[in-house]
């Protein structure tokens, strides 16, 4: 058992996603002491990145979906008369149908190990964690950057941090600066937009190298895998598209420029508003493919579910995206979506903030007089009060969730041999929007990800698809897979040369995922004052929900305080003696410590994120 915890914190937050990630880094930058648990040993939640083998591994713990006994059985007795509880979830069940497949020669491939993969990483790393940093140096040498703060996330830049072998590494935020690409698939047939000169192409034009399951394996660590794909805008240069005439390119022209100062404007769309975007889209003399080019390449919303206003707002925000970084608004973090969570968790840390993974937690502890959450009871037994909580959905039990719909998501990772785009030069992020086949169908995105995005292992791609749910992930996305990409063994003869030219899919996984976005909060039952819910990953292209999310419970909790204020200049900073004097408590403040969970169940990486305080549960 773990030494105890600080018995008092302003804020304990449960969950390490996104939402969560940032509220815990504005309440720590704002002064609140933070205490921020997950009962995972990795970091991320439903927004983590995974090696290969961590992926692997993750399939099996959803396929199997075993249950977590009580530490503490006898935690109950801890509980006073005039207090009642609400119990937490001891097993995540935000995944579903998982199924993984694969299509590439998995000849002797049983035998094969993870390359630099351990088998079981210290809490606290030192000389070893030093070495395989060192080590890491030698193969990715980071670029340079900066993670702005979420404020300045309306495109929102990412950014990535570790080589993918590192298991400390050097805090080095990294962003893409070359080019996306972005498609939208009309009709049958693809709407060619811009292209953006990119890194030089590390794979040949010529014909795709053989890969077999086993160099998949072996360089498993070159794999960061997201369970969900953001990208918080797009890209696009309509004006080059040669579907579009001269009089339509006018007529688009027209349109953007009234997006760009519609709250200007109410007459001309307050009649509208109960309307969907696409109905609206309809009176504004504009032709089928401007329409339906604006539905699925700039707005990219849906085409029934989207409000007038909601449709206008998103194709304002696209308007104001390009040209911000650049000539593309496409901004997507190296080393995968699971950086952007753990950024936001060193920021907590740096200021003082205390985490613990692997740590579950029993129940939330309720005044009865007074209906207010006063403390948690973890799996130790021990009780950890505060002023406020903030709990992740998936945690809370299905008694509290009864009166809660969730949506679902349809999700597929394939790893590829090549390219879906058919250029001379390769983009390190393409992006492309399905329209639906059928009416009421939701359309499918496509991101598809190269080696120089540190997401996958040289001449191999990872293309992630993600979709609102409507039968099960393979139901939904299979469909799209066969278009796009060849899903023969390498064993089974092509029939056709079209099959030929698509790529080869050599490894995929489907799975449905909650979405939680949107929820009310009278919806989860006897939820009181000052416990506050983030949901999990939604189905957008981007991140607006998340962080939106963080800042309106930031606000209600502490409606006086700066959100994410910018760090002040070091400079500036006036120490006073006693805070010069090294600690004589048992926890360590230095932002030099680095935990270092598993690799094979974690990021992949291990844990990128700088704590104040590790403990294992």
């Amino acid at each position: 058992m773990a030494d105890n915890l600080p018995s008092e914190f302003d804020v304990v937050v449960i969950g390490t996603g996104l939402p969560e990630s940032i509220i815990a880094a504005a309440c720590s930058r704002s002064g609140q002491s933070v205490l921020h648990v997950d009962s995972k040993n990795y970091y991320g939640g439903n927004w983590a990145s995974f090696s290969f083998s961590g992926l692997l591994s993750w399939i099996k713990e959803n396929q199997q979906k075993t249950d977590v006994s009580d530490e503490c059985e006898d935690w109950r007795k801890l509980i006073l008369e005039n207090e009642e509880v609400i119990s937490l979830n001891k097993t995540d069940k935000t995944i579903q149908y998982v199924e993984d497949f694969c299509f590439s020669n998995q000849d002797s491939a049983e035998d094969v190990e993870e390359a630099g993969a351990l088998s079981k990483l210290p809490v606290f790393g030192a000389a070893g964690a030093e070495g395989a940093a060192q080590e890491s140096e030698k193969e990715c040498t980071p670029m340079e950057s900066a993670l702005p703060g979420a404020e300045s996330w309306e495109p929102g830049k990412a950014a990535g941090s570790d080589p993918a072998s590192a298991t400390e590494g050097n805090d080095t935020e990294i962003t893409s600066e070359s080019g996306s690409s972005h498609n939208s698939a009309l009709g049958e047939s693809t709407l060619e937009l811009g292209k953006t000169e990119a890194a030089p192409s590390e794979t040949s034009a010529q014909e795709p190298k053989k890969i077999t399951y086993s160099q998949i394996v072996r360089e498993g660590r070159r794999f960061n895998i997201d369970l969900v794909s953001k990208v918080p805008c797009s890209r696009a240069d309509v004006f080059n598209s040669r579907q579009l005439t001269m009089v339509e390119k006018r007529l688009l022209m027209k349109f953007l420029t009234f997006c760009l100062e519609y709250e200007q404007h109410p007459d001309e769309y307050q009649d509208y508003e109960s309307s969907t975007f696409a109905q609206f889209l309809r009176t504004r003399k504009l032709t089928p493919s401007l329409q339906h080019f604006i539905l699925h390449s700039i707005a990219m919303v849906s085409e029934t579910d989207c409000s007038t206003l909601e449709g206008l707002q998103a194709t304002k925000k696209f308007l104001q995206c390009l040209g911000r970084y650049g000539n593309t608004p496409f901004l997507f973090p190296l080393y995968g979506q699971g950086e952007i969570p753990q950024c936001f968790c060193r920021m907590c840390a740096v200021f003082g903030g205390i985490y613990c993974l692997r740590h579950s937690v029993q129940c939330l502890v309720v005044d009865k007089e007074t209906g207010r959450c006063k403390a948690i009871l973890d799996h130790f037994g021990q009780r950890i009060s505060a002023n406020y909580f903030v709990v992740e959905d998936s945690y809370l039990s299905e008694s509290t969730c009864k009166n809660v719909c969730y949506r679902q998501i349809s999700r597929a990772v394939l790893i590829t041999d090549q390219s879906i785009l058919k250029t001379d030069s390769e983009q390190q992020v393409s992006i492309l929007r399905m329209p639906p086949v059928d009416v009421g169908q939701p359309a499918v995105c496509v991101i598809e990800l190269c080696s120089s995005t540190m997401t996958c292992m040289k001449d191999t791609y990872l293309v992630h698809l993600t979709c609102p749910s409507t039968k099960t992930a393979r139901e939904d996305l299979e469909p799209v897979i066969q278009k796009l990409f060849n899903l023969n063994t390498e064993t089974e003869k092509e029939t056709e040369n079209e099959e030929l030219e698509k790529p080869r899919v050599l490894w995929a996984v489907y799975f449905n995922m909650r979405d939680s976005s949107g929820i009310d909060r009278n919806s989860y039952d006897s939820l009181p004052s000052n416990v506050y819910v983030c949901s999990g990953p939604d189905s957008a292209l981007g991140n607006d929900c998340a962080v939106k999310q963080a800042e309106t419970i930031f606000q209600e909790m502490f409606p006086t305080e700066e959100f994410c204020p910018p760090p002040p200049n070091p400079e500036d900073i006036i120490y006073e003696e006693d805070e010069l004097a090294p600690e004589d408590s048992g926890f360590n403040n230095s932002p030099e410590t680095k935990p270092e969970p598993a690799p094979e169940e974690g990021s992949g990486r291990g844990s990128t994120t700088v704590e104040q305080e590790h403990r294992e549960g």
